[in-house]
């Protein structure tokens, strides 16, 4: 299943940054300033920094609970996000 939210944000490449860093440590990452990927256990989050909003796109691995996997990255997400957050994930499912 795949899921995409688009929060505003003027500062999405530095919270994909951010991301990404903090989860490198613990699983395979990729990311330049305008892209990211993360491998997690319950699937791959995939990023992208626009001008005013970040672009999430998460690919849930099949049986993983897509409702945590959105909780952990919008968690993760918000913390960076302190000033500005709660940030509006309006999450779709995506075919």
């Amino acid at each position: 299943m795949m899921f995409i939210a688009n929060p505003a944000t003027e500062h999405a490449s530095r919270y994909l940054q951010q991301l990404c860093k903090h989860w490198s440590h613990k699983f395979e990452v990729s990311f330049t300033p305008e892209t990211g990927e993360i491998v997690l256990p319950l699937g791959q989050v995939q990023l992208k920094a626009e001008t005013d909003r970040l672009v999430i796109t998460l690919h849930a691995l099949e049986g993983a609970d897509s409702d945590s996997f959105k909780q952990v990255v919008e968690e993760h997400l918000d913390r960076f996000a302190h000033k500005e957050a709660p940030l509006d994930f309006s999450w779709r499912a995506v075919d």
